[in-house]
Order: structure tokens, then C-alpha cells, then sequence
């Protein structure tokens, strides 16, 4: 195997704290209150995705992008207070991987302005050959589309390719591309269904290069 595949959210950085906040503040101003259990489901999908299925499930008023758009306002205020956190380990892995010689991209379902940004604040850009957004394909996870449209940009096969995930969604994604999945069950997030995963670690440091 040649490629690495990283999922961002929850694997690169640690962000899914300012959804899961953000979408409980305005659903509790639309008088539905969530656990943040509820939120579980949509680990890994996009938000518009997310929020159709809220708007479904709860029959909101207001249309899916002003949803997204006041999510997204209200988790840059939390990102400009706490700054893009990183995960634990993450770093040091993407950094060995990339020494070793292995081609490296970023598949994940946040805007594309968002991977961007966060890889250049966390100095990570420079190691990434590629980076994706779901909104750039048809399907988002738990369909294989962004894991297939990065492995093409990176001049890989699926055989090739192994993924990084943290959740349900993007593990079966990541299977339905036909690539190894690690998932990364992070000890100190909501526990995920990684069942689909090939492989599960708690921390960047089991992942040895050397094993690929």
C-alpha cells in the first residue's frame, strides 16, 4: 500500500465539539432540545446532509442553507475563541508517514475553505498531495465517492489506499471504496460503531508505517 487518506474531522482535527454545540444551541432556539447522543448519526455526512435530515425529522421552518450557514457562523466564533485543536498524535504519524514515502490526502465532508484552512493553521498543508470535500461529489459518506475522487487525484487504486476514520459513516464509506480502513476510536469522543473498520486503534502511536 502506497496511499494514506485521512478523514479530518475528529481525526486531524479536533472539531466535533463545535458541531455538536453549535446544532444543539439551534435546535433549543427552534424548542427541540438534543443529547448530544442524538447527534451521533450524522458523524461524517455533510451538513447539508445533517440538516435536511433535522429539518425532516423536526419539521423546521427555515430552508437547509440557513441552517448550514448560521452552523458554520456560529463554530467559526468557537474556533476564533479556541483556536483549530489538533489531535493528539496526529501530527507526528502524518509526519512519518509522509518520510516514509507514502502519497497522503484528506477526504472529508467539510468545505473545502475549512480543510484548507485548518491543514495551513496546523502546518500540515506542505505533508497533502490532496485535499477533498465531499460537496466536490455526488454522494457523500456513507457512499465511497470522496474516497474514490481522492484516490484518482492521487493516481492510486483503492487496493492501495488505506483511510483514517473516526466514525460509522466514513468507515463504511471507506469499505465501499474497497480500501483498508483504520478507524481511530478517539477515547475521549462519543463511542462510534467501527465494526466496518479493518483495524481499530485509540491512539496514532499503534499505527506503525512499516506494517504498509
Amino acid at each position: 500500500m502506497n496511499t494514506f487518506i485521512f478523514d479530518m474531522d475528529g481525526v486531524i482535527v479536533d472539531s466535533e465539539y463545535t458541531y455538536f454545540n453549535s446544532k444543539s444551541d439551534i435546535l433549543h432556539e427552534e424548542g427541540h432540545d438534543v443529547p448530544d447522543s442524538y447527534h451521533y448519526q450524522f458523524m461524517g455526512t455533510t451538513p447539508n446532509f445533517m440538516w435536511q435530515g433535522m429539518k425532516d425529522e423536526f419539521d423546521l421552518p427555515k430552508a437547509v442553507n440557513e441552517y448550514v450557514m448560521e452552523m458554520n457562523r456560529r463554530r467559526e466564533e468557537i474556533i476564533q475563541k479556541d483556536g483549530v485543536q489538533l489531535i493528539a498524535n496526529v501530527k507526528d504519524l502524518i509526519k512519518r508517514l509522509y518520510q516514509a514515502g507514502f502519497k497522503l490526502g484528506v477526504a472529508s465532508a467539510s468545505r473545502k475553505e475549512e480543510i484548507i484552512y485548518n491543514l495551513r493553521e496546523l502546518g500540515l498543508d506542505a505533508y497533502f498531495s490532496q485535499a477533498v470535500s465531499a460537496e466536490e461529489v455526488v454522494h457523500s459518506k456513507p457512499e465511497p465517492d470522496v474516497f474514490l475522487h481522492t484516490a484518482d487525484l492521487l493516481g492510486a487504486v483503492p487496493d492501495n489506499c488505506v483511510v483514517i476514520e473516526d466514525t460509522k459513516n466514513g468507515s463504511r464509506a471507506a469499505k465501499a471504496a474497497g480500501m483498508y480502513c483504520i478507524g481511530f476510536a478517539n477515547p475521549g469522543y462519543p463511542k462510534q460503531d467501527l465494526s466496518w473498520a479493518d483495524k481499530v486503534v485509540t491512539d496514532f502511536r499503534e499505527i506503525d508505517e512499516k506494517q504498509f
